[in-house]
């Protein structure tokens, strides 16, 4: 019977049931020595129709055998049937939800579903054996599809397996849900070519009819495909499975077609028309296995460096030929792009084997403009000008992005300068510390340093900071205090001021060569402009002296008396340093013999 197909929406249970078809796109790609087997079963005790009995099971079965050197890659369990759907059954004793779901629909009142989980775990622990669904119940919404021949359940399992006797192949695998009458076009992307030698084709498929050929036929690229006896030409999808023979799969299709003739070498894309007067068919899932000897360059960037208030980048990245069936060649070129700006390009250095990488490493330059925010791409198999030179099996995941924070440099926050004391040739000693009494830090969190550029490349940092002697006067100090995950700078001076002198008491000026004279430490070497004046108890003037005359206690003022050395006793003295940070200096000195 002819089926009006309709874009609906149905309101069923309180749920909101979309009642398009899912377009089938690649949902996955395996390269390398791959191939595939299907193992699955109906729910139907035999084919539908408006005059057979309206009971269908709640299990079945169906055996996997694989050779011994076949080894489980991945397995694919659809299941799909009647009305909105059972999303949550049982597989050989595990339960199994729903990761994916799909849906269709002939009209308001006739919608299906079907339904996909990830069951690699299951099967590679049991291997071969027998395999049962079970839990998969539409008893109760069944009924109303009997009359019109609608009524259906089934599941299929699709098992990936690595062999290393087979030649180098890229399987990829396709689903979503799609149905005809009147016309099915599909396209398949992502196709590479290399050899058609046993090239091959499968479907999963529900609610084919075997007793409804009305004009139904399977093209691939305009040609008719078929499989007789098991698949005419005519009645492509009958309730059978190409890999066991079987063809009691009532409304329910595992098929696969030898497609050698009916695609060529280069080809990256395939056209899949189904056409059907009467039979309702829904496409579930599709694989190609097509002889393939490629690389498949990706790319990722593993680290990077960055140092404050530099705007080169060293980043750290990997190129890997994973999915691949041949090497990736030495010189495969390498681009690095900031907001679409090519920034940086560089090149593998050895042809990488299948299965392997290789790690680089490049300085990017970005503009001093640029966010201190920003993204990084990294493209493989890219000339500069986002244009690839290789073949690959997968051609759109060549591409990785990296989020990078500039490190800023920090303004610099001055500090009040440490006075030094003269002690003579303009160098005193510091405790470096005293000038960050107004900082909270830790001592581990401090380093001193003699230029910035030292400092932001954390070189040569002065070693005993609480003992240290200037080189110039005056001089800065630069420091750097670690906070994360950036540093904040300081700078002070280290200034001089000369020393005030040390008088004595007294002097003892009788030629013994022990504190003969008037010996004003710090004074002659330092105060260099000094005056030094000495007055009697009566406030006579008896001597003036400078750096060049000390006094050894004689007399070199007044009118008599000249040369002569002073009487024992207490005399006074002023001595102007010439200091702009010093008064005159008064007291009184004892002079005894």
């Amino acid at each position: 019977m002819k089926r009006a197909h309709y874009i609906l929406c149905f309101l069923l249970f309180g749920v909101t049931i979309p009642l398009f078809a899912q377009d089938i796109s690649l949902f996955q790609q395996f390269n390398g020595r791959y191939d595939y087997v299907a193992i699955g079963n109906t729910l139907n005790i035999q084919e539908n129709g408006s005059f057979v009995p309206c009971i269908i099971e709640t299990s079945s079965s169906a055996d996997l055998n694989l050779n011994a050197n076949q080894n489980v890659v991945a397995a694919y369990l659809y299941w799909a049937g009647s009305g909105s759907g059972d999303f949550d059954i049982t597989l050989n004793g595990s339960s199994v939800s729903a990761e994916r779901t799909f849906s269709d629909s002939l009209d308001a009142e006739r919608i299906f579903f079907a339904a996909f989980a990830d069951v690699t775990s299951i099967i590679s622990n049991e291997g071969n054996g027998t395999y049962t669904i079970s839990d998969f119940d539409l008893t109760n919404v069944i009924g109303p599809y009997c009359s019109t021949g609608t009524n259906f359940g089934g599941w299929a399992i699709s098992i990936i397996y690595e062999d290393d006797s087979l030649p180098l192949n890229q399987l990829n695998v396709y689903d979503g849900l799609q149905s005809v009458p009147t016309f099915l076009s599909i396209t398949l992307d992502n196709l590479n070519v290399l050899d058609n030698e046993d090239a091959k084709i499968g479907f999963i498929a529900w609610e084919g009819d075997s007793a409804l050929a009305v004009n139904e036929q399977l093209t691939i690229n305009g040609n008719v495909i078929s499989n007789p006896p098991l698949n005419p030409a005519n009645n492509a999808f009958n309730g059978t499975n190409s890999f066991t023979g079987a063809s009691d799969m009532y409304n329910m299709d595992i098929d696969v077609y030898n497609i050698q003739n009916n695609i060529s070498i280069g080809d990256t894309s395939a056209t899949i028309s189904l056409t059907s007067g009467q039979d309702f068919v829904m496409i579930n899932n599709i694989i190609t296995v097509l002889n393939s000897q490629l690389p498949d360059a990706t790319i990722i960037i593993d680290d990077y460096i960055v140092r404050c208030g530099d705007y080169n980048i060293d980043l750290f990245y990997t190129v890997n030929n994973f999915n691949s069936t041949d090497i990736l060649p030495a010189n495969t070129p390498i681009a690095f792009y900031l907001d679409g700006t090519l920034i940086g390009q560089s090149q593998t250095v050895n042809p990488i084997a299948i299965g392997a990488s290789e790690s680089g490493s490049i300085t990017v330059t970005v503009p001093e403009n640029t966010n201190p925010n920003l993204t990084i791409t990294a493209i493989v198999d890219d000339d500069g000008t986002m244009t690839g030179t290789i073949t690959e099996t997968n051609e759109n995941n060549n591409t990785t992005s990296s989020n990078i924070e500039l490190l800023v440099i920090p303004d610099i926050v001055t500090l009040p300068s440490l006075i030094g004391c003269n002690e003579g040739f303009e160098i005193s000693t510091y405790n470096l510390f005293d000038a960050l009494v107004n900082l909270d830090y830790e001592d581990d969190q401090i380093s001193f340093y003699l230029s910035l550029e030292d400092l932001e490349t954390s070189s040569n940092a002065i070693l005993i900071p609480s003992d240290y002697n200037n080189i110039f006067n005056p001089q800065i100090i630069y420091v750097r205090l670690e906070s994360p995950p950036c540093y904040e700078i300081f700078q002070f001076n280290l200034t001089i001021e000369n020393c005030p002198p040390y008088i004595p008491d007294g002097f003892s000026p009788n030629d013994d060569t022990y504190n003969d004279w008037f010996n004003i430490q710090g004074l002659y070497d330092i105060f260099t402009e000094h005056e030094l004046k000495i007055y009697n108890r009566y406030g006579d003037i008896i001597f003036e002296g400078d750096n060049e005359k000390p006094w050894y206690g004689k007399i070199n003022r007044g009118l008599n008396n000249h040369g002569k050395i002073v009487p024992v006793g207490t005399y006074y003295y002023v001595i102007n340093l010439n200091d702009p940070n010093y008064r005159p200096m008064v007291g009184w000195v004892y002079v005894n013999y």
